[in-house]
């Protein structure tokens, strides 16, 4: 039973390895075509990552080298990432953004969200802020309110529904874009704040790319406490699994937080049809009915000066809480590449809690050409391997996001990363979660 469990688990391993691996390389290659690291002195690294993101705040300019070849558009260097249409201060946009906010009782977060928007380098006659107020018993109504600013408005979702609805945060971006003028729809969330060049990239790259969907990368402001370290590193691990996924076309992954599409690709695949009865999932669905219907047309904008940041949740029950939403539409995803992936990465971790348990409480042995040996150390070299082989894809996605410092946290947050994997997507399946005061099965 033991040599059983513990050959499975291996094998298990081994695929995860190799998928773990090419993820790392796809990574490398985004970075590589896209630009994704800041350069100084003449295209070398600076080496000191979170002084370049200090830096790149104050509006300091890097020198960097993209491997991409000429277009129609003239790159100049910029700061790390994409390279940037015609330089920052010369590319003239043309794309008029509708930027969409879906906020539910976010009254602590939205002055500093729609502060960091107000403040865009982008002309003010070329977007609009719609914030969507999703029943809200705070009040983020009236903070919105207080903003005079002709491109800003404040849409009550309740004046929009004639009855409950199952996917309220679908519906307050159906309402926003049905309401919008934009070409592009640009979507973060209440509690994010944006860089000031944020939609001076986006137009750039989607003028110049034309994709039906591009994704961005998301950061956690790391606090100090042991639950946001942990928060930090599993949401960095997702956002560089993301970009290399999205870059190569293996699959699709995204996050609400920083996204754009086009108005017309959203109408071509009539919005969130046929999945408006999931609560959850108004990102990866979406991207997937887009991806289905426009292939080839999915990016990812691998820079920078995209990078949303937001905070890690604040206790343990409302991270679970949010990690068992993320989980729960994994059974609806029509992309089987990701669920793949998924009941993968599930069904290892879940072979590394049980193989230990079940050695210890059964008393497990196992052996080899007649050499009895015990299971536990087999689960530990297991254990020592994963950390290993995900470290090779987790140090340059951190040096991306500027947070090296939380990879010596990595290893001692390895036990508890498998525990909280195999509880979330247990939960996130047969379970119910409490999201912003309601109740969702």
């Amino acid at each position: 039973m033991g040599a059983i469990l513990l050959l499975i688990t291996w094998l298990l391993f081994a695929v995860y390895a190799v998928l773990i691996l090419y993820y790392a390389r796809a990574w490398k290659q985004a970075a590589r075509e896209d630009g994704g690291w800041p350069m100084a002195d003449g295209g070398k690294e600076t080496g000191n990552e979170e002084q370049g993101m200090m830096n790149r705040e104050q509006g300091m300019t890097y020198e960097r080298v993209s491997s991409r070849q000429p277009s129609t558009v003239n790159h100049q260097p910029t700061d790390g990432g994409w390279p940037m249409a015609d330089g920052r201060r010369s590319f003239q946009p043309s794309t008029f953004l509708s930027v969409l906010i879906p906020a539910r009782n976010e009254a602590a977060n939205i002055r500093k969200c729609l502060d960091s928007l107000l403040q865009q380098d982008y002309p003010a006659h070329l977007f609009e802020i719609i914030v969507i107020n999703d029943h809200s018993t705070d009040d983020t109504a009236m903070l919105v309110q207080q903003y005079k600013r002709n491109n800003l408005r404040l849409l009550n979702l309740a004046d929009y529904l004639e009855s409950p609805v199952q996917a309220y945060k679908k519906k307050a971006l159906e309402t926003g874009i049905a309401q919008s003028k934009g070409t592009l729809i640009v979507t973060t969330d209440a509690d994010c704040v944006v860089p000031p060049h944020w939609l001076r990239h986006i137009a750039a790259f989607y003028e110049e790319q034309q994709p039906a969907f591009i994704a961005m990368p998301v950061r956690y402001r790391s606090g100090n406490s042991p639950l946001a370290i942990f928060q930090s590193l599993d949401f960095m691990t997702l956002q560089g699994i993301t970009a290399a996924a999205v870059h190569t076309g293996f699959h699709s992954m995204c996050n609400g937080a920083n996204l754009a599409y086009t108005r017309a690709a959203f109408d071509a695949v009539e919005g969130f049809k046929d999945v408006d009865h999931i609560a959850s999932g108004d990102d990866m669905l979406l991207m997937h009915k887009i991806a289905n219907r426009f292939p080839g047309k999915i990016r990812y904008l691998l820079s920078r000066e995209v990078i949303v940041e937001t905070d890690p949740m604040p206790t343990l029950r409302d991270f679970m809480r949010q990690r068992i939403r993320w989980a729960s539409k994994a059974g609806f995803y029509k992309d089987r590449l990701i669920f793949s992936v998924l009941l993968l990465v599930y069904l290892f971790n879940l072979m590394l809690l049980v193989l230990p348990v079940a050695a210890w409480v059964f008393n497990l042995q196992s052996s080899i050409f007649n050499i009895q040996y015990s299971i536990l150390p087999c689960t530990l070299l297991l254990l020592i391997a994963k950390t290993a082989v995900e470290l090779v894809f987790l140090l340059p996605v951190a040096r991306f996001f500027g947070q090296q410092r939380l990879c010596w946290f990595f290893p001692p947050a390895q036990p508890f990363h498998i525990v909280y994997t195999v509880i979330a997507g247990w939960l996130g399946k047969f379970g119910t979660y409490q999201w912003k005061g309601r109740e969702v099965k």
